[in-house]
């Protein structure tokens, strides 16, 4: 018998991708599903959109987050496997059956996630078929053991989640790696192209760069001991490298013309950092669409360097504060 899977949606003003996510789900190959959409607080008729494609919809009063939603979906769901879904990603159509596929014949396997494609689902400019690459290749081309968790689409059993715990819902950026590293104290996470999905990415620098810095900034801030911080250590060097080179544009006025070399020579040696990044995408597109698409994505290292340089430095301020703060011996 194919056990009941729960397919939990968080949405917050997501109306314009809701229908095509939840009509994703109703056109998966595996039998037993319920679609759970939680409306977290959205002021544009998100909950009607979900509903009418055939969803049951959830409500939180007042914004809460992503994690705070999935968690009312998770207490309300009857399926012995939660897949949570982004309101964004359109599914293909064997995902739901691959993951459970996976959690079958893996018994330590503690979540299962997918890949975003490299498109976008119905935004298409230079910014939004940036972001759609960069994903796929900087971060979630790669097949097998996950150090983190991605929650845009990934399964579990339900017993697990009950044993783990809720999302912490007052993270509002980090509560997928914050729930990862809990995860990965106890079971394996993996990754897998038989589960996948089409993004809806942003389409402006305006509204990017901002969610990237404050991403960075939360994951910084509120990273745990064990908890992976910016992925791989190229990608946090590189991304280090370029804030150093934005930094070194000064030093010609301090060091002489000379010194106008040192932050090229950074950029140089950030590029051949991402080096695999930028041939795939060359590869893909070509050149000239790539020299775009390289300095969209300096600008992404260089925010999201800057965020999490802040975010450090707001964490060990924090932890100075708590350290000179006299203990209070309670009376007896």
């Amino acid at each position: 018998m194919n056990p009941l899977v729960s397919v939990v949606i968080p949405c917050y003003n997501r109306a314009r991708t809701v229908e095509l996510c939840v009509r994703s789900v109703r056109q998966q190959t595996y039998p037993a599903i319920e679609i759970i959409v939680v409306d977290d607080a959205s002021s544009d008729g998100s909950a009607t959109a979900a509903a009418s494609a055939g969803a049951t919809v959830l409500s939180l009063e007042a914004n809460s987050g992503p994690g705070a939603a999935r968690n009312l979906g998770a207490e309300r769901a009857c399926g012995e496997i939660l897949f949570f879904l982004d309101a964004d990603v359109a599914l293909e159509p064997g995902s739901v059956a691959a993951a459970v596929a996976e959690l079958r014949a893996a018994p330590r396997l503690g979540a299962i996630c997918g890949v975003l494609r490299p498109e976008s689902l119905l935004s298409h400019n230079l910014v939004a078929e940036y972001r759609a690459l960069q994903m796929y290749h900087w971060w979630l081309a790669r097949e097998g053991p996950m150090e983190g968790l991605h929650t845009a689409l990934c399964a579990m059993r339900t017993e697990v989640f009950r044993e783990i715990g809720p999302f912490d819902p007052d993270l509002r950026h980090t509560e997928a790696p914050e729930y990862g590293h809990r995860l990965r104290q106890r079971y394996d996470v993996r990754s897998t192209a038989g589960i996948a999905g089409v993004h809806d990415h942003d389409t402006t620098l305006r509204v990017l760069l901002p969610k990237v810095f404050l991403r960075a900034r939360a994951s910084a801030a509120e990273v745990r001991r064990g908890e992976v911080l910016g992925g791989a250590a190229s990608r946090v060097l590189a991304s280090g490298l370029v804030l150093a080179a934005a930094l070194a544009l000064l030093a010609p006025l301090v060091a002489g013309p000379r010194a106008a070399a040192v932050p090229l020579a950074l950029v140089a040696v950030a590029v051949a950092l991402d080096a695999r990044t930028y041939r795939r995408v060359v590869a893909d597109r070509g050149i000239h669409f790539g020299l775009r698409f390289t300095a969209i994505h300096l600008l992404y290292q260089l925010t999201s360097a800057a965020g999490a340089v802040l975010g450090t430095g707001q964490r060990l301020l924090s932890r100075a504060a708590w350290r000179a703060t006299p203990s209070v011996e309670v009376p007896r």
